[in-house]
């Protein structure tokens, strides 16, 4: 699809920095960029943007930060918790929980938000939410077929940063930093090196292949989480995409909007909407995770224009049964969020305590389909192994061929019979 060639020469390069580490407050340049964000009214902008739950918290835990600091993402960065001795002052840490102290560093690192923390059970090691951020020590039992890179991304990376599986779209992996790290992530043998921001610079590469390939329609911005970055690094990123002619849409994978929901300013929403098509993945776990700052942040994406898709990774004990992932995905349409993909869990290094069998996704959704609205309904997928992309599962709902008619049965597992193709009446 090509875009215009007058909207391509109105765009201006914007001016971004190479940034080290994930950043503690907004770069001083932004008046070189090419566009100005529409202010929010005074009385707005000054208002803050906190539910009772995370206001206790902030209350109990930072006792001298303001309700203004709490609502901005850096503070939320800078204060974020990345050890266990520091969720030691705000949980009653378990045994299990409390192994991975003896001198065992080669994992996963730890960073949970304030926001997110102030979320967790303190009391609670089995609450999910809990289960997904905090590091226990089944994590460091491998089992057989586990792999540190089981999708073998870097098998199908031409160029730094780039996984080109798929034949018209590739993957770009724009930083390696994540405001909160998830337990069973599919990338920890990345997040767990490269524990900072790229850096523009080192995008070139990547960004020179998209632009030399044109097959590629679709790119999918990962990481890491890309919306961890400064806005001009974004809008510097998005800018590039927008004008190669070949690439049709832009997608953003992220799970801030769950984790860091301060994140989702008035600034990046108005860089955002300035490259449609754009799409947002966000990946969401559990209904505790749909909290009131959650709702108004993906309100204002969608009243954006730019259409919300959900990712949800199926977890042993934490939305592994109907009624929990039913309550997710109506939560998640509620505030404008389409359930996407249910993704059965990645066989990385020590993730068994987290798997669940295949039936188990299957039998999640038997019973979503037919028993709540089709937009409730995800598609179930298993990302191969070895690099096979993601393969759909689904139920068995065709039973074979009688004659001329196909058999299927229905949610209700009545069965029926179609007409396979269509024949002359004879005379």
């Amino acid at each position: 699809m090509e875009k215009a060639q007058n909207e391509k020469a109105a765009e201006t390069k914007p001016e971004v920095v190479e940034e080290e580490e994930p950043p503690s407050k907004l770069p001083q340049i932004r008046n070189r960029i090419a566009f100005k964000p529409i202010p929010e009214p005074q009385a707005e902008k000054d208002k803050p943007k906190i539910s009772p739950k995370s206001l206790d918290f902030l209350q109990k835990h930072f006792p001298t930060a303001t309700e203004k600091e709490w609502c901005s993402w850096q503070w939320q960065l800078r204060n974020s918790y990345t050890d266990l001795h520091q969720l030691q002052q705000i949980l009653h840490l378990s045994d299990n929980e409390v192994k991975p102290l003896q001198g065992i560093t080669n994992s996963l690192p730890i960073r949970i938000t304030p926001y997110y923390a102030s979320l967790i059970d303190p009391e609670n090691p089995e609450q999910p939410i809990r289960r997904s951020v905090i590091p226990v020590f089944d994590e460091f039992i491998v089992s057989k077929g586990e792999r540190s890179d089981p999708l073998y991304e870097e098998h199908d990376s031409p160029v730094p940063n780039i996984v080109h599986r798929y034949p018209d779209r590739v993957l770009f992996l724009v930083t390696g930093f994540c405001s909160t790290y998830c337990r069973y992530c599919t990338r920890s043998h990345m997040v767990a090196k490269d524990k900072c921001h790229i850096g523009v610079k080192a995008w070139e590469p990547a960004l020179q292949y998209i632009e030399n390939t044109p097959s590629v329609r679709d790119v999918l911005i990962s990481g890491g989480d890309p919306l961890t970055m400064p806005d001009l690094n974004i809008a510097f990123l998005l800018n590039r995409l927008h004008k190669i002619p070949h690439v049709e849409m832009i997608r953003i994978g992220t799970k801030v909007p769950a984790v860091l929901p301060q994140r989702i300013t008035r600034p990046l929403i108005n860089i955002l909407k300035r490259y449609h098509p754009l799409y947002l993945s966000i990946h969401f776990t559990h209904p505790d995770e749909l909290t009131p700052e959650v709702r108004e942040t993906c309100e204002q994406l969608a009243n954006a224009g730019i259409p919300l898709g959900s990712q949800t990774v199926l977890l042993k004990g934490v939305n592994d049964d109907v009624e929990t992932m039913k309550m997710l995905m109506h939560g998640l349409l509620r505030i404008r969020v389409r359930p996407y993909y249910l993704y059965q869990c990645d066989p990385i290094l020590g993730s068994s305590h987290f798997r669940t069998p295949v039936s188990k996704g299957i039998e999640i959704i038997e019973g979503l389909r037919g028993h709540t609205t089709g937009y409730a309904v995800p598609q179930y997928v298993i990302d191969a192994p070895g690099g096979g992309g993601k393969i759909p599962i689904l139920p068995e709902y065709y039973l074979g061929k009688n004659d001329d008619h196909i058999l299927l049965r229905n949610y209700e597992n009545r069965h029926f019979e179609y007409p396979d193709a269509c024949t002359t009446p004879s005379e």
